[in-house]
Order: C-alpha cells, then structure tokens, then sequence
C-alpha cells in the first residue's frame, strides 16, 4: 500500500499531519479486514496505538544511527561555512544546528532514491538519511559516515521494524511472537516511553536511545528548542525488565531540567 505520507513529499511531515500518516491507512485496511497485519518503522508510529491495536512483535534491530552522504566531504566537521546539509528530521536539524552552526540545515523530503538523486545533482553537500533505510535498500555504499550517537542522537525506535495487528487477533499475535527479538523490544519500549511521556511528534524536536549490555539497559535522551540554542538532555541506567518505567523516569529529569519551559514554548503539554 501506499500511504498519504509517501504521496506528499514536497512539504515537511510535521505540517502535514506527522508519521502518523505512514500508519493510518494500514490501520484501516486492517479494521476493514483488508490485511491482517501492518509492519511499520518503528520511527514512524505514533507513540500512542489507537485503541484496539497491539504491537505483536518488535523484530532484530538494525543499524540505528544517522549516516553522513556526500561525494565531495568525508564528514560534517570537513564542511565548509554555509554548506547546505539536507535532512528530513527536525530532530538531526536542531542537534546540527547545536554543533554545526556555520552549516545551512535545510530540509529534504522524498524517498532515499530522491533524496539521493538531489545529492547528485548538487543542491547539497551532504544529507543525513537513517543508516538502517540505506542498509535495507542495498545502497550501504553511498554511506560515507556513520555518526555516532553522541554527535547525532537517533530518533525513537530507529533501526527497527514492529508488527502491528488488531488485538482481537489474537491468533495473528502468536504467529508474529517468534518474530520478537526481546533485546530489541525492550530498547524500543524504553525510547518511545520518553516520547510519550514528553509528548513526542514530528514537531518535537526529541531524541531518545537506548543499549543493552547483559540486563542493564542505558537510556540517553534530549530535548531542544527549534533553534537547537537550549539542549537539555540526560541518561538514565536500569534493568532491562524496567524499560518503560525507566522511560518515564528519564523523562521526568528532563522536565524538571527545563524541558518542560521549552515544551511549552513549542505549544506541547506532556
């Protein structure tokens, strides 16, 4: 299927309606008894499900971080003053602009073929696309650099596919159980617990990211103003079993470190 989110591509999804528009449609094709499942980036579901769907499985995790494309600069600190870097995520602009304030940050819309093509034609410098979508996509060569997550904090759920269904389906949720990879999930939960205490959207320039080493599960995670000029971030560690009340935890110190002053001057309420 292809939804409204894959048809707009000339304005940024933040006004148009959000990730949500990548969901809805399948969401529908399942009420409608027109697919029996949907398998979505994890990045792009809304951190609320709608009442009466469940996620049946989070599967393997791939790459996570953003990757650097360019043909003429081997990474962002090689770029010069006023370089025009594309990128989709208001999350990677506000954390460029916080590091790279001499870069134009300029957004980019359409699929990675698209967004590649633009490359090569010389309206950018460079882009930041998802390392995971390149990788999938068999275009891991046009990858010049991988940043890590210290430099650019990945988005909720990046790098990893989830399996949504009706919860009445109980019959699909346990054919997709042996597509649950527990590492994976566990990180997930973690990061879109964050968001969804924050109250988490396209217009929220956030980022949350978790590890697992053993049971111990590391969670980083940031807020921004639009400017990337206030940064207000913080980790949290626990054990794995804790992923979502470690979410909200970590999310809390957040707020209480000025989160929610830049929240509120976004015209979010979390």
């Amino acid at each position: 299927m292809t939804t409204t989110g894959d048809q707009i591509l000339n304005a940024p999804l933040a006004k148009i309606g959000g990730k949500g528009l990548f969901v809805k449609e399948l969401e529908v094709a399942m009420q409608e008894g027109r697919a029996h499942l949907a398998v979505h980036s994890m990045k792009d579901v809304p951190m609320v499900l709608p009442q009466g769907f469940v996620l049946a499985a989070i599967g393997a995790r791939e790459d996570p971080r953003d990757a650097f494309v360019s043909n003429d600069y081997g990474h962002l600190r090689e770029l010069p003053p006023g370089a025009r870097v594309g990128t989709s995520s208001l999350r990677r602009q506000v954390q460029l602009k916080a590091r790279y304030p001499h870069l134009a940050i300029e957004p980019l819309r359409g699929n990675v073929q698209t967004r590649l093509k633009k490359l090569d034609e010389g309206r950018y410098a460079a882009i930041i696309l998802a390392a995971a979508g390149l990788k999938r996509l068999g275009l891991a060569h046009r990858i010049t650099a991988f940043l890590a997550p210290e430099e650019s904090l990945p988005a909720v759920g990046q790098g990893a596919l989830g399996i949504e269904c009706l919860a009445a389906r109980q019959d699909v949720v346990e054919k997709m159980l042996p597509l649950n990879d527990p590492a994976s999930a566990a990180c997930v939960t973690a990061e879109r617990a964050v968001s969804r205490r924050l109250a988490g959207s396209c217009q929220t320039p956030l980022g949350a990211y978790a590890t697992l080493a053993g049971d111990r599960l590391t969670l980083t995670a940031f807020v921004a103003d639009l400017e990337g000029q206030r940064f207000v971030e913080d980790r949290l560690e626990g054990a794995v079993e804790d992923a979502e009340r470690l979410g909200v935890a970590l999310a809390e110190n957040l707020l209480a470190r000025g989160a929610d002053r830049i929240l509120a001057e976004l015209g979010v309420l979390p």
